[in-house]
């Protein structure tokens, strides 16, 4: 196990997503992608500034001297500030995917330090106070801090490098999950972002382009009065934005629309006898994405709900 040094960190609200909540695209490697312009959604959505935008690719060096462009970009700058217009059901207006965010390979700034080595790195323990402030956790809430983990992970990114993450999960299925993203950086399957998603985080004004790998959020499931299996930390969603929730028109994240084509696969995609869904089926996990009434591709769960 590594310790690690708690950076402060900003934690930027963006929208949610998964089993029914509200989550929660290409650029050529090497190129700016495309310009993008960002304008006030509709009459009784606040306005964001019109601004054009372009992302710069992600650098690594390789070697002493030598500097290799990677396929990750930084993320837009209008990422999560564009409002979209609230629909009847409350989920934000759908609406088509961004060109950049089409093939999305983005790498989000590091919560934690980078590990010393790419060998998988982890650490569990009880919830520190802090962490449990910042989360989504309420009195009201079905299960007890005493009875969640909190896990720091090391995972690959879209840039192929090494990050650190934070989770919280119910203590009951913490070593299960360990083994399982072990797995997932084993295979180096790229994840965008991994935090403990906020009260802020789950109430904010959709803007559609959410794509935070999360376990525990205190919620009910969306369209019911029972507590979502997230509310005790026995669900998680990997990669929202790749991995959309799907059900009729409703599309979560509501601007993932293009990663409907599952037979087009892309980075950071979790398909049927993949890496992912072999991990999870080991420990007994359900996979969304085999849901008859809907598809939810981005969704695991103890329960299979």
């Amino acid at each position: 196990m590594h310790k690690y040094v708690w950076p402060v960190v900003v934690l930027i609200a963006s929208s949610c997503a998964v089993e029914g909540a509200r989550p929660n695209e290409s650029s050529t490697p090497g190129t700016p992608a495309p310009v993008v312009e960002t304008t006030a959604a509709s009459e009784g959505v606040e306005p964001v500034s019109s601004t054009t935008t372009t992302t710069t690719p992600v650098s690594t060096t390789t070697s002493p001297g030598t500097t290799t462009t990677l396929s990750a970009f930084a993320p837009p700058e209008w990422l999560g500030t564009r409002l979209l217009p609230i629909r009847p059901d409350g989920h934000g207006e759908i609406r088509d995917t961004p060109p950049e965010l089409r093939d999305r390979r983005i790498q989000m700034p590091d919560l934690f330090p980078p590990p010393a080595s790419d060998q998988f790195e982890w650490e569990a323990r009880p919830v520190p106070d802090d962490v449990l402030s910042r989360s989504s956790w309420t009195e009201d809430c079905p299960v007890e801090p005493e009875d969640l983990t909190y896990l720091t992970m090391s995972f690959y990114g879209f840039d192929g490098r090494v990050h650190i993450g934070e989770m919280i999960v119910n203590s009951s299925v913490a070593d299960d999950i360990v083994g399982v993203f072990r797995e997932l950086h084993d295979a180096r399957f790229p994840i965008e972002e991994m935090r403990v998603l906020t009260s802020e985080d789950l109430d904010a004004h959709p803007t559609g382009d959410g794509n935070v790998t999360s376990s525990f959020q205190c919620r009910e499931a969306v369209g019911s009065s029972s507590w979502s299996q997230h509310a005790f930390g026995l669900a998680i969603d990997i990669n929202p934005f790749q991995n959309p929730y799907v059900k009729g028109e409703l599309v979560l994240p509501e601007l993932a629309s293009a990663y409907l084509d599952r037979d087009h696969v892309r980075p950071g995609m979790i398909v049927e006898g993949d890496r992912v869904t072999r991990a999870f089926d080991e420990i007994g996990w359900g996979w969304g994405g085999r849901w008859r009434t809907l598809d939810d591709w981005m969704h695991f769960s103890l329960s299979g709900r």
